[in-house]
């Protein structure tokens, strides 16, 4: 084997075993916040409505969140990993320190403006007043979160995905550790107080980012003396003024951020739009309880399988960026066809399933709130192009495209906005409209990117591979699942059908994935022990 067939190799296993850390991670992450979805939405005396004061309050926290953190991860990834690629390691720490201090400042001012402006946000831009104490609570998490995006930004583009991962797990795990914990506390306290106990989860959301800042700066204290050396050992080291170099994170990151303000609008627009827009043929308590379904049980459902795929986005934008600065636009080609299509696989049976299976997921996860199936159905379609779109803007950013996702979102949320304050109003489509306006809006956001994308490389992905066998396998798995859960119900108690045949489905697609040959031999070794998996495919007779 050549050195240069050695180094693509090694570069394959490095981008797919930093994909897989951060699936695992993100993966943990969702079920752990599934778990304490659960706990809160089953509890006495939180439900639907304690779901309305926290979710509205955490997406104004959110927003604020994006403005002084989100876009700094994949920016610094991006700086710092095109710095380490041309063997500058002085000045990829250089951007790292300059970053940090940049965003430390940005944070503390997005801390100070959410929890001066709690009552102002909370009785006249959400007009749930419950939720003031909720953003003070949640205030102080930005600015850790602002400097713990930095940390994980460098520690990207080192390549080191474990770090963010084990950080984001521990973050998640303290989070549900903690949120259980307070929230008993105070319910003892206050006598189950529904506005006290959502401010007690929050205050478990602030406690969490604090630990989880602490592990990765304690983490880095440890590495010190390995960078230090690799400082040593720089080459190609080009002196930046501190000013161009904030410029330069700001330039990347600003774009980056505002695909993710996009983001948090869209969900801004449901908790400006939807309680407001339902108390015209709703009371006050069922239009909250109505914007508690679809911010609480619905958009924790449908954002599960987009932690398996963030993955490939997060490691997309160092790992493009890398190879753009070698001028290696093979690599980048093929690492953004994979992910690309992998996304495709992931996202159409996740879609389908769920809306197959709504009614039965919502009564098997929450047995004393089980309202809201065609509100998940209908945001189930949400779940492909969000997916795809995820993946297609980490390559965007990797090559550079920083803006087109946050235009094409953009789009997307006009359009969202425009078909709320159009259905949400009528009775008989109520919550709904947020729904289908949230499947415009990621179905517009789509269509753009991909557009993009394919003026500026030409991707390995015909027709028959990307579209017809992933339906053909989804099909396969929709019949047998629904038809495993139609025999067994009458046999056995709902809930277990309803496990029995969810996992039925994973294995059937599975199957139905390999028999299809939807993986060719080179994708096949792009996973990791890819050659040990196709050898066992070929002994079989699958491949040949």
């Amino acid at each position: 084997m050549t050195e240069e067939t050695l180094e693509k190799q090694s570069k394959k296993e490095s981008f797919m075993q930093g994909v897989l850390t951060l699936m695992v991670s993100q993966v943990l992450i969702k079920v752990l916040g599934l778990i304490y979805t659960l706990y809160l939405t089953n509890r006495e005396g939180y439900g639907d409505t304690g779901n309305a004061i926290s979710s509205g309050a955490y997406q104004i926290y959110a927003m604020l969140l994006t403005v002084s953190a989100i876009g700094v991860p994949n920016a610094i990834s991006k700086l710092v990993s095109e710095r380490i690629a041309l063997g500058d390691h002085k000045g990829a720490n250089r951007i790292f320190k300059i970053g940090f201090a940049t965003f430390a400042v940005i944070g503390l001012i997005g801390s100070l403006l959410l929890f001066f402006g709690a009552g102002y946000i909370a009785n006249y831009w959400l007009q749930i007043p419950e939720s003031e104490m909720t953003l003070v609570a949640l205030s102080p998490a930005i600015f850790f979160v602002a400097i713990s995006s930095v940390m994980r930004g460098y520690f990207n583009g080192r390549q080191s995905m474990k770090i963010t991962a084990r950080s984001q797990s521990l973050e998640q795990i303290f989070k549900t550790v903690l949120t259980i914990v307070v929230v008993e506390i105070i319910a003892v306290l206050s006598g189950t107080s529904t506005e006290f106990m959502a401010a007690g989860a929050n205050i478990a959301t602030t406690g969490a980012t604090f630990l989880s800042f602490s592990y990765m700066f304690l983490y880095y204290r440890t590495i010190r003396k390995e960078v230090g050396n690799e400082i040593r050992n720089t080459i190609n080291y080009k002196y930046e003024r501190v000013s161009h170099i904030i410029s330069k994170i700001l330039q990347v990151s600003i774009p980056m951020a505002l695909s993710s303000i996009m983001s948090s609008l869209n969900k801004n627009i449901d908790s400006f739009t939807v309680v407001r827009s339902l108390k015209t043929f709703l009371s006050d308590a069922d239009a909250k309880i109505q914007y508690g379904i679809l911010s609480g049980k619905v958009d924790t459902l449908t954002s599960l399988p987009l932690s398996i795929n963030i993955a490939f986005a997060t490691a997309l934008v160092p790992a493009i960026a890398a190879a753009k600065a070698k001028k290696d636009l093979h690599t980048a080609t093929k690492r953004t066809s994979f992910s690309l299509l992998t996304s495709m696989l992931i996202g159409l049976p996740c879609t389908i399933g769920m809306c197959i299976f709504a009614e039965q997921i919502l009564n098997l996860l929450f047995p004393n709130a089980n309202q809201g199936v065609l509100i998940l159905q209908i945001s189930a379609f949400t779940i492909i192009f969000t997916i795809l779109d995820q993946t297609i803007n980490g390559a965007l950013q990797g090559f550079g495209k920083v803006m087109v996702p946050a235009v094409a979102l953009g789009c997307g949320v006009i359009t969202k906005l425009i078909l709320n304050i159009i259905l949400v109003p009528i009775p008989s489509i109520g919550v709904n409209g947020a729904a289908i306006g949230s499947v415009a809006c990621h179905l517009v956001a789509f269509i753009i990117t991909i557009n993009i994308l394919r003026k500026n490389i030409k991707l390995d992905l015909p027709f028959s591979k990307f579209i017809l066998k992933p339906i053909i396998a989804t099909l396969i798995m929709a019949i047998c699942s629904y038809f495993i859960f139609i025999v067994l119900d009458g046999v056995i108690i709902e809930k277990l059908a309803t496990v029995i045949a969810i996992l039925s489905a994973i294995v059937i697609y599975a199957i139905a994935v390999v028999v299809l040959k939807i993986f060719t031999k080179e994708e096949i070794y792009m996973i990791p022990y890819g050659n040990k998996i196709y050898g066992v495919l070929e002994k079989i007779g699958i491949y040949k």
